[in-house]
């Protein structure tokens, strides 16, 4: 299926600096503006491309930093650019996707938009895009839809959703009450979620009508919804600039998940779609590693970059980019990651992973911001 659905609209929130994957990834060139892949294609251009089937030519607005907004543009000629919302400062999700609704509402009416971030890693098109048009079919009926990932093994790293009975919406079978949501658990507590068969993991994927999110956010943080109004009726008029340097730096800053999702959850008004694609969201180099294709010398080795820079002795399972230009030699460290730029080199393994932020916060305390 790849006709556009009629009335739907896609939003892409593309912030963040995506600490855990520094060298690479910074807070002026984020990951979402990097082909950590190999396809050819950044994770903001994938992300793109599977959306406008669904959409159609302006369907597409993404949300981004000021700071960001040119690089956007050069890589979306096919996204207009009225439809590239520069925040001046991070907010934080729902602040981003709030506007996204609230200027969508203002040019177009009562749509539905999609929420889906600019740095996922999505594998299966016919199986997203039929949990997209399920979502959008619960989402007409005045629900707050989300999207369920089928979990390949009890992750820490990610939030899980708990389902439970069927909705009975015509047009989307597959779509079930969300009975809440779980930040990262421990192993033991995922291995137990999933045994019972009732959850699966949260992506991060909303797909709302734009006044039932509006009207959720004015119950919830009525001077967040107040604010952003107030932007998005000034949007595309003159006065744009002047309301955007007034009112953004009041608003809450805060996660659509703490702000919408939990608490409509909790009063029953959030459904899940189960997703069965290949999802994951390259939250490090362990997982930025099972993406990338095995080197030539086999043992669970990879390379992001160009393969003749590297060589590895007694190395299995190494993760090697080359970025710099620079020829690396990984001889006897099991699971090494080394991240090799112009100005930074990142040395660690693959189980210490999540600590990279950790790294990112140590020079930020000696004042190295251009490192940053």
């Amino acid at each position: 299926m790849t006709d556009a659905i009629p009335g739907f609209y896609a939003v892409v929130p593309a912030g963040g600096a995506g600490t855990r994957l520094w060298p690479l990834s910074r807070a002026g060139a984020p990951k979402f503006l990097h082909d950590l892949t190999g396809s050819g294609r950044t994770l903001l251009q994938g992300t793109v491309d599977r959306l406008l089937p669904l959409t159609g030519p302006g369907g597409v607005l993404v949300v981004t930093g000021a700071r960001h907004q040119a690089a956007v543009q050069e890589q979306l000629p096919e996204v207009r650019p009225q439809d590239v919302l520069a925040e001046p400062s991070p907010r934080d999700s729902m602040a981003a996707i709030g506007l996204a609704a609230a200027v969508l509402e203002q040019r177009h009416g009562d749509v539905v938009l999609g929420s889906f971030a600019a740095d996922q890693v999505i594998d299966g098109a016919q199986e997203f895009g039929r949990a997209v048009r399920e979502g959008v079919e619960a989402a007409r009926a005045g629900h707050v839809v989300t999207v369920g990932i089928a979990a390949t093994g009890p992750s820490t790293a990610f939030g899980y959703v708990r389902s439970g009975q069927p909705l009975g919406i015509a047009g989307a079978p597959s779509v079930r009450h969300a009975l809440g949501f779980t930040e990262k658990p421990d192993a033991e507590t995922a291995a137990a979620y999933l045994a019972t068969g009732e959850y699966r993991w949260n992506a991060g994927m909303f797909i709302v009508r734009a006044r039932t999110l509006l009207d959720h956010l004015a119950a919830q943080l009525p001077a967040l919804h107040d604010g952003l109004r107030e932007i998005a009726a000034v949007w595309d008029a003159p006065e744009r600039d002047e309301v955007l340097a007034r009112v953004w730096p009041t608003l809450t800053r805060i996660a659509i998940d703490h702000a919408i999702a939990e608490p409509v959850a909790a009063a029953g008004g959030v459904a899940m779609v189960p997703g069965d694609f290949t999802w994951d969201d390259v939250g490090d180099f362990a997982s930025l590693a099972e993406l990338l294709p095995e080197a030539p010398e086999g043992d669970g080795a990879r390379t992001l970059g160009e393969e003749a820079l590297v060589l590895r002795i007694d190395a299995t399972g190494a993760l090697v980019v080359p970025s710099s230009g620079r020829a690396v030699t990984v001889i006897g460290v099991p699971d090494a990651v080394v991240v090799d730029t112009p100005d930074a080199l990142l040395v660690t393994t693959r189980a210490c992973a999540q600590q990279v932020k950790g790294g990112v916060d140590g020079w930020r305390a000696r004042g190295r911001d251009d490192l940053l």
